[in-house]
């Protein structure tokens, strides 16, 4: 979203291989103090929300090398981003997006691997349990707080740990805090919640509702998009909309109808257990092809009527970017963009996000993996989401991403104090663009009455 390759560690080591510990620490803190300010927090408010869920990486609190000491210094940054928004009347979840030993498979939780070892090990677990009693003896008596989401997008491939551990982990919260709303993900990415069984009091259960016509290349809306998720039930494989035979074609038809049947199935558990029902993520991705954004933003339309229509409560994702998704867009011509606009051509070229990116310069590469893996190993269906999507994350999203990571550090060489701050005001508001569409679609969206 601001236009880094590989995972966010990654990222922050190749800067600070170039500009040093104590100039890498001014370039990140610019990046936060600029990125969120009063008039993020007034526009938001101005927009009719009512709720903001702020992503935070467990490193900011705790540092690997020193498990289980907090720091203070972490806090700056989240206590101004809540007490900002605050003071417009919005409220704020705290969203632990990032965990040590990573809970998902995936760069967004800052993970350099294909492998999600948080649910392998004990020492990982204890740490974020630590970490909640923290952040819950902090924010225990701050109204403007709505709830904590302690693990987003989990993904437990055994299905085993989730439910115990988050049962675990909701008791040490109540030890402390007894009244904040706790909200609990399924596991696969916030999809499946029998992990769970009986729902535990003042918890709210979330889900994702990604639709694909919103982020696969070529996908059509209504029409059909390539699925690139799936995996195994017990009914057969399934996939993102529902559970389809195994001989079905992995080109599927979407339309409103579908999307409801999405949101339905997703919702299930919400459903059955009588508990809110919480979207706490979905969007599209836009690609400046006018008549495909058109239809995304239709897509996004049907979705938004159906959370009315349906009484759910939801969060768009994410708020602002270079132009991939959010509502605020960095200016193309602002200094951040000049100065990363090699690195972002290369990851274009090379197919290197998952979210939005194409393969189409690298076909020569990936087909011939894709049909060896079909012939050699046609049952394959490795967790989380079978094996097309293993091979777009081993190859673009971790090789190629990867060797990015010294040419993105390289952008900044030579770079002063006075020229990182200059360069990190192109996040502030009034340097960004609205995506107006959108602005007016969520405006819309907020101004429906609020479920209960």
């Amino acid at each position: 979203m601001t236009g880094f390759p590989a995972y966010e560690q990654g990222m922050r080591g190749a800067v600070q291989d170039v500009l040093g510990p104590e100039r890498a620490e001014f370039f990140f803190d610019r990046f936060l103090e600029h990125f969120f300010t009063a008039d993020d927090a007034r526009f938001i408010a101005e927009l009719g929300c009512n709720v903001v869920r702020i992503p935070v990486n467990y490193r900011h609190l705790e540092d690997d090398r020193r498990p289980f000491e907090i720091k203070e210094s972490g806090f700056h940054h989240l206590d101004r981003a809540i007490e900002l928004l605050a003071g417009h009347g919005v409220r704020t979840i705290i969203d632990l997006h990032a965990l040590p030993g990573w809970q998902n498979q995936d760069w967004h939780s800052d993970n350099p691997t294909h492998v999600a070892q948080f649910w392998q090990h004990p020492h990982f677990q204890d740490r974020v349990v630590h970490l909640w009693r923290e952040i819950a003896r902090r924010y225990r008596d701050t109204p403007w707080v709505a709830a904590y989401n302690p693990v987003n997008e989990p993904a437990d491939p055994t299905g085993e740990v989730i439910g115990p551990y988050s049962r675990r982990l909701v008791e040490a919260i109540r030890e402390i805090d007894p009244h904040h709303i706790v909200v609990l993900e399924g596991n696969r990415y916030s999809n499946d919640f029998e992990v769970y069984g009986d729902p535990l009091p003042n918890v709210v259960y979330s889900h994702h509702d990604y639709a694909p016509p919103g982020y696969v290349p070529d996908g059509h809306y209504p029409g059909v998009a390539h699925l690139t998720h799936v995996w195994e039930s017990p009914d057969g494989i399934g996939y993102e909309h529902g559970i389809l035979l195994p001989d079905q074609s992995r080109d599927q038809y979407f339309d409103a109808t579908v999307l409801e049947r999405t949101y339905l199935k997703r919702s299930e558990y919400m459903l059955r257990t009588g508990t809110p029902v919480y979207v706490g993520e979905f969007n599209v991705v836009f690609t400046g092809d006018a008549e495909r954004d058109r239809m995304r933003l239709d897509l996004l339309a049907d979705q938004f009527e159906i959370y009315t229509r349906h009484r759910a409560n939801w969060a768009f994702w994410p708020y602002k970017d270079i132009g991939v998704a959010a509502p605020l867009t960095v200016d193309p011509d602002s200094a951040w963009m000049r100065r990363i606009r090699p690195v972002l051509e290369k990851k274009a070229r090379l197919g290197v996000d998952l979210w939005g990116g194409r393969h189409d310069h690298i076909q020569h590469v990936m087909r011939p993996l894709k049909e060896l893996f079909a012939a050699e190993f046609p049952d394959y269906l490795p967790f989380p989401f079978g094996s097309e999507f293993l091979i777009g994350r081993l190859v673009p999203q971790i090789l190629f991403a990867e060797a990015l990571l010294p040419e993105f550090g390289g952008l900044f060489r030579g770079m002063d104090e006075s020229a990182i701050d200059e360069m990190m005001r192109s996040f502030r508001f009034d340097q960004c663009r609205p995506r107006t569409p959108l602005v007016d679609l969520l405006r819309r969206a907020c101004a429906q009455p609020t479920p209960v």
